[in-house]
């Protein structure tokens, strides 16, 4: 199979967008598979930011078909302005975008009900959503009472279907949470609207992916958020609502397991995370705050400041492990330039044991206290390097050394926000 999948292997916000962006250059077909418009994929073209959340990184490529497929769950207001963004930068979205029709759909009341639950949890109980309504939309996807992109097409839909949900969802709403109701009529008026302007793109994307695969089409799966925001393996219950890893992508297209084909993990040369939960590593002093400012480490979704610490190989081999890599893209590796010493996470002591194993539980992770290694840092700039030979040597030595340890091959080393700020090395 001509197919490869870029995932993220951290708390998401590895820079997928970019490497997705990057290799869409040599793929024919860039697939979302799950997630919403909670994940936020950055790209910098000349100097220029595109922050995408519902479509694929490779509308940015001229000539490559987008699919939103039928794992993500699609908010079509948000998913229009996204489109009228775009277009209104000079992007072309038009046939080149596919929306899957069994791809579940994101109210505005369902927004409105995940900002109240969150509203409502206090200290620990916090999850730290986006306020999206992810959460909610898939909720009602597994206890079938959601609606799909194919449903909004139907004539009688919004009167008979969409407005008694609404009532539901307000009365829900007031007398539950105390919160402001949705306005019915607009939000119908609203959706009718994007779906109307969405029309033309939503079809069964399932088969038109078997279709580009049986003519011999390079197909690039994009993952949204990372591997420890997964709903099963990720840390539990501060995740996401859906499968990150690659075993999602079957369900989320419609194709075959056997369908995926290389695994590329993305992984950052720090580590991050936004929202609470557990962070091993976490830096709460100035050497995080450093990172932070350094890597611009903000969410390109919501804008909050994100959580920085050393690099966790423990976490690190979660990813790998969980999603069958390949290779990797090391990502970020200049905002390392100029520290005179970096720390890696190498192991977790917990109750006075070793660990080299990510708990379960989140209480234990919140409980462990890192095993450091110790390493040079360089003075140098990686950031001008486009070979690997021209990273200082210390550069060098941390990607080999992390790659090492990781146990899978480093292919790519991102250097900079710019798309041409990559390095590739061989297998």
């Amino acid at each position: 199979m001509k197919t490869l999948a870029v995932v993220g292997l951290q708390w998401g916000d590895e820079g997928k967008g970019k490497i997705v962006d990057y290799l869409s250059r040599k793929h024919d077909v860039i697939v979302r598979c799950q997630g919403g418009s909670n994940a936020g994929h950055t790209v910098v073209i000349d100097a220029e930011k595109y922050a995408l959340h519902l479509v694929p990184s490779g509308i940015l490529t001229p000539g490559k078909m987008n699919v939103i497929a039928n794992g993500v769950v699609i908010d079509p207001v948000m998913l229009v302005k996204e489109i009228e963004d775009l277009r209104s930068r000079g992007v072309t979205v038009s046939d080149n975008l596919l929306i899957s029709d069994r791809a579940h759909v994101v109210f505005n009341y369902h927004r409105a009900l995940d900002q109240a639950q969150e509203a409502g949890r206090s200290g620990e109980q916090k999850i730290g959503t986006t306020g999206r309504g992810i959460g909610p939309a898939y909720a009602d996807k597994y206890s079938r009472s959601g609606f799909r992109m194919g449903d909004l097409l139907g004539g009688d839909f919004y009167q008979s279907v969409l407005k008694p949900r609404i009532v539901e969802a307000n009365r829900l709403l007031k007398e539950y949470f105390a919160a402001p109701e949705v306005p019915v009529d607009e939000t119908i008026a609203e959706v009718r609207n994007a779906a109307e302007a969405l029309r033309a793109n939503v079809t069964d994307t399932a088969a038109a992916l078997r279709g580009f695969l049986r003519a011999g089409r390079k197909v690039l799966f994009e993952g949204a958020q990372g591997a420890l925001l997964d709903i099963d393996y990720g840390t539990y219950p501060y995740v996401t609502s859906s499968n990150t890893t690659s075993a999602g992508i079957p369900t989320g297209t419609g194709l075959p397991p056997q369908v995926v084909g290389k695994v590329l993990g993305v992984l950052k040369a720090y580590t991050t995370r936004v929202g609470t939960g557990p962070f091993p590593t976490e830096l709460t002093d100035a050497t995080g705050e450093l990172l932070r400012e350094r890597g611009g480490e903000y969410g390109a979704t919501t804008g909050r400041p994100r959580r920085c610490g050393w690099f966790d190989l423990v976490a690190a081999r979660q990813g790998v492990a969980i999603n069958g890599c390949t290779s990797i893209a090391l990502t970020k590796l200049d905002v390392l330039d100029g520290f005179d010493r970096i720390r890696i996470c190498v192991a977790y002591e917990l109750d006075g044991r070793k660990v080299e194993h990510m708990p379960a539980g989140a209480r234990d992770l919140g409980r462990v206290k890192p095993v450091y290694e110790e390493v040079a840092g360089w003075k140098g700039s990686a950031a001008q390097a486009r070979h690997f030979e021209d990273l200082p040597k210390k550069a060098q030595s941390y990607v080999a050394r992390i790659e090492k340890l990781v146990g899978c091959p480093i292919t790519m080393v991102s250097v900079g926000r710019e798309r041409t700020a990559i390095i590739t090395r061989s297998a």
